[in-house]
């Protein structure tokens, strides 16, 4: 990806989201920009008005942390706006800032047998394993049960970013389904600033961007998130709804891979929906792995 052009369209689309009263700075009445000016920015981050312009062009290789850190505070930006903000800074400077150097889109091997052993071990839990392009790396049985909308016969490697824009089931599984287009959309682009290299993600981003209009609109936005943990909203063809809350942990030992482990609240609906989910799998024949 043009790390130029992603810096441009990110500054750009942060400026003109704070407005001068949450900057604390005068309307008036002959703006002509949404948002704050270049100037108004340049003035908080304390920096010079040229010297933010050229920021804002895109060249960002050699900004030092104290300004970065100036400019995520003049222009509002949260922990994951700070985290991508640095990741394009070390972009221009042709730092890799995930530890990953340039590589090829592959498709996903099978999880090391230790791996996959952690997974089964979760048994009430929903337990999956995605990688930094959205597809499916590994999953518990529970996992398997309640994504089978995404997950279908196994005979190609699900990825939540096409199932989320490209498989009608989607908007019956999730009900929330603009809420999850944007996290999904928003998580794709922080990977694509922690990694603006990899073919994989390039590749998923052309092809969403081709075929879905909702994913364009999103992705122009530049909005980035990270998952940490939270409440999703589920809608599974045998249970029905779920509302689950999730944790998400890094794996060390592969850089790039998370895992996300969606539980219920004990004794609730949705704790009773995982159990007859779980009992509905094990009677179930699993199908075979995919060549």
């Amino acid at each position: 990806m043009d790390n130029r052009a992603e810096v441009r369209e990110f500054l750009m689309t942060r400026r003109a989201r704070v407005s001068p009263e949450a900057a604390g700075l005068p309307a008036g009445t002959q703006r002509r920009v949404a948002g704050l000016r270049r100037s108004e920015v340049a003035a908080l981050a304390g920096v010079s008005v040229e010297y933010y312009a050229k920021l804002e062009r895109g060249a960002l290789g050699g900004a030092s942390a104290a300004v970065l850190d100036s400019l995520s505070r003049a222009l509002h930006l949260d922990d994951a706006e700070h985290a991508h903000l640095l990741d394009l800074a070390r972009a221009a400077d042709g730092i890799p800032s995930s530890g990953r150097g340039r590589r090829r889109a592959a498709r996903p091997g099978a999880p090391r047998p230790s791996l996959q052993w952690m997974l089964d071990s979760i048994t009430d839990s929903v337990a999956v394993v995605r990688d930094q392009r959205q597809d499916l790396v590994a999953v518990n049985a529970l996992g398997r049960a309640f994504y089978s909308p995404l997950i279908g016969d196994g005979g190609r490697t699900p990825n939540f970013a096409r199932f989320q824009f490209l498989d009608p089931a989607s908007r019956e599984f999730y009900p929330d389904w603009d809420l999850f287009a944007g996290m999904c959309v928003a998580i794709i682009r922080a990977e694509a600033g922690r990694d603006p290299h990899d073919k994989g993600i390039q590749d998923l981003v052309g092809e969403l961007s081709t075929r879905s209009e909702t994913f364009r609109t999103l992705w122009a936005e530049h909005d980035v998130r990270t998952h940490g943990a939270g409440t999703k909203r589920f809608r599974h063809p045998v249970v029905g709804d779920l509302t689950l809350v999730y944790e998400e942990l890094a794996l060390t030992a592969e850089p790039g891979q998370v895992m996300l482990v969606y539980s219920a609240e004990p004794s609730s609906p949705s704790a009773e929906g995982l159990r007859l989910l779980a009992s509905w799998a094990a009677a179930e024949p699993r199908p075979a792995a995919a060549p």
